[in-house]
């Protein structure tokens, strides 16, 4: 089969190729990272402020995630951007059309401007909000940003050594985090098996519902029950015919019961 040309693992070397594509998706990166001053740091950073100030435990969790966001965008940029080509569409692949690329630059320069709307001190946004939503501006910890920077500048670290001081060379080489992380990187690559238990709570009994509703309940029952009303409407026209046959031996006859019957009524009230 030919490789699926939307996996990044059978990607490399577009940061030539698709130059505009690859700056905006950089900056897009970038900013998701949180890296300052781009927009995605000042809400990451008010985030973590809030976090720290309510709970230790979340605020722990969530700089973990800012760890992982960091390490997997600087991980797809590497795999997708540089190197060398690793498939045949990646080999002949070209640039978007300014109808894809002039959104992405307008994209990529909000990412990186919009956060001046919080800058510290500024706050412009939540001034604007603040009658609606009834929040205070969020505060600027300097420490706080300097161990996001901190763990952001890990991550990217982690990521070139990983995947950009030896780029792949092929899409079936084996990721070099498989046989770091052994059976958890083996987990992971399941999806911890999500997939399959939404499919056996859900899919499966929902499959075997509309099954019984369409084999069973909708052929023997529903299909039965308008079989026997046709049946009977057929049984009922039929002997409702006899009594217009078009003889007119018949009619008379009718008639003569007809008259028979009044009489008898008339002589017996």
């Amino acid at each position: 089969d030919a490789p699926d040309p939307q996996d990044m693992r059978n990607m490399g070397g577009l940061r030539k190729k698709i130059p505009a594509t690859f700056w905006t998706f950089l900056i897009g990166a970038l900013a998701l990272s949180g890296l300052a001053p781009l927009a995605g740091f000042f809400s990451k950073d008010e985030i973590l402020v809030a976090a720290q100030e309510k709970s230790l435990g979340v605020f722990i969790v969530l700089i973990a995630a800012a760890f992982l966001t960091a390490f997997y965008m600087g991980r797809q940029v590497l795999l997708v951007f540089f190197g060398k080509p690793r498939s045949a569409a990646a080999e002949h692949a070209h640039e978007n059309p300014a109808l894809i690329t002039i959104p992405l630059a307008v994209l990529a320069l909000l990412s990186a401007f919009g956060g001046a709307l919080n800058l510290p001190g500024v706050h412009t946004l939540e001034h604007w909000l603040e009658h609606t939503l009834e929040v205070a501006p969020a505060k600027f910890v300097l420490w706080i940003a300097l161990l996001s920077l901190a763990v952001l500048a890990l991550a990217y670290a982690l990521a070139w050594l990983l995947y950009g001081r030896k780029p792949r060379a092929t899409a079936k080489e084996a990721d070099p985090l498989a046989a770091r992380l052994g059976g958890l990187y083996r987990a992971l690559e399941a999806r911890w098996k999500v997939d399959e238990l939404y499919a056996w709570l859900i899919v499966r009994p929902y499959e075997r519902t509309a099954e019984f509703f369409s084999s069973i309940f909708d052929l023997k029952f529903i299909n039965a029950l308008g079989d026997g009303l046709g049946g009977l409407v057929q049984t009922l026209s039929a002997a409702a015919s006899r009594l217009q046959n078009g003889f007119v031996r018949s009619y008379t006859l009718v008639f003569l019961v007809g008259v028979a019957a009044i009489l008898a009524y008339l002589l017996l009230r």
